[in-house]
């Protein structure tokens, strides 16, 4: 008989992952994804009227950051 000698420890984050937990955290993902989205449309919407003095746009969008993690309630979100 093989003895076990690893030791489970638990989660830090203090959630398991299970089904549940998993569609709670996507739909986080999702939630935080849209209010980021529309806080930048607003905030192009409010300079789009800005010009440099050569008539080229004041604020633009270059591009995306990679993706990073966001600790919230039911843990760390990407």
């Amino acid at each position: 008989m093989r003895e076990n000698t690893i030791a489970q420890l638990p989660d830090p984050s203090g959630f398991g992952s299970d089904a549940f937990t998993d569609v709670i955290r996507e739909g986080a993902r999702k939630l935080i994804e849209q209010a980021i989205h529309a806080e930048l449309a607003a905030l192009m919407a409010a300079f789009s009227k800005d010009t440099l003095e050569d008539g080229r746009a004041r604020l633009v969008r270059h591009g995306h950051l990679p993706e990073r993690e966001v600790m919230t309630g039911i843990g760390p979100v990407s």
